[in-house]
């Protein structure tokens, strides 16, 4: 286990700054998280995706509870999804816990950035996405709505796969995927919110298994909390009257350049 030679100061302070991001966005729970980790802090791979796991769970059950008092999630999408990311994740967690997947340490850095380079593209491009297929909807509704099911549940097996092996793409990609496949039902609060409360169960799931194999950090966790659940649910609060566009892009712009130092470094 790794020792916190850290100041927990920083961690708590690095933590409420993503758990802002959460909370508005729905976005930075594994995305930033995890890299601050290991870049930022010296944490290994593996134990940063197991710890970072169980934060992105609690900080978005936070969020989460703020998001579903307010009505805002929409539960058919996060059913569908959740038919495909339980499986995948459960799976993936099982080959975990059978050692099938082994000591990532040393590979993981260039994995976990092509996947945040991928989460940076997704905010950047996601309004042009989302015009595209807002346009092929009304154009097609019959043949776009008779794919929507199915396409939904096959992106939740990738989103579940991804984010078990990293810990990255719930919020970013995830919220790529909707937009694309709900682009006349998806307003920026209910995307935040069903994204948020669709990656509860995933993170917890695949979370709760690297737990049981020892590889969460339960100290720097405790940090971690301190300051991203109080940020979590003041920002989700406040997610219906702050504007996120262009915070997205900022945001996107930084994963992209995260992702280009964890895949050089």
């Amino acid at each position: 286990m790794h020792e916190l030679a850290i100041n927990p100061a920083g961690i708590a302070a690095a933590s409420a700054v993503v758990g802002v991001l959460v909370g508005l966005t729905g976005v930075g729970g594994g995305a930033l998280m995890t890299p601050i980790l290991i870049l930022g802090f010296d944490i290994p791979p593996v134990q940063a995706i197991a710890t970072d796991l169980m934060f992105a769970a609690m900080t978005k059950c936070c969020s989460g509870a703020v998001h579903m008092r307010r009505g805002s999630v929409d539960w058919q999408v996060v059913r569908r999804l959740w038919t495909g990311s339980i499986p995948a994740c459960i799976v993936l967690s099982a080959l975990v816990a059978w050692g099938t997947v082994g000591d990532w340490s040393e590979v993981m850095n260039r994995p976990i950035g092509v996947i945040i380079a991928i989460s940076g593209a997704s905010l950047l491009l996601g309004r042009k996405v989302h015009t595209a297929r807002r346009e092929s909807r009304v154009a097609n509704p019959s043949a776009f709505k008779r794919l929507q099911a199915p396409l939904t549940v096959g992106s939740g097996f990738l989103l579940g796969s991804v984010v078990s092996a990293t810990s990255v793409g719930a919020g970013a990609i995830g919220a790529a995927l909707l937009r694309a496949l709900y682009p006349l039902r998806m307003n920026p609060l209910r995307l935040v919110a069903t994204d948020t409360i669709h990656a509860i169960p995933v993170a917890l799931l695949a979370g709760g298994t690297y737990a049981a194999l020892g590889k969460t950090d339960w100290p720097l966790l405790g940090w971690m909390l301190l300051g991203g659940i109080p940020a979590a649910i003041v920002s989700s609060a406040l997610a219906s009257k702050v504007p996120t566009s262009a915070l997205r892009g900022l945001l996107g712009v930084a994963l992209i350049g995260i992702a280009a130092k964890m895949v050089l470094n």
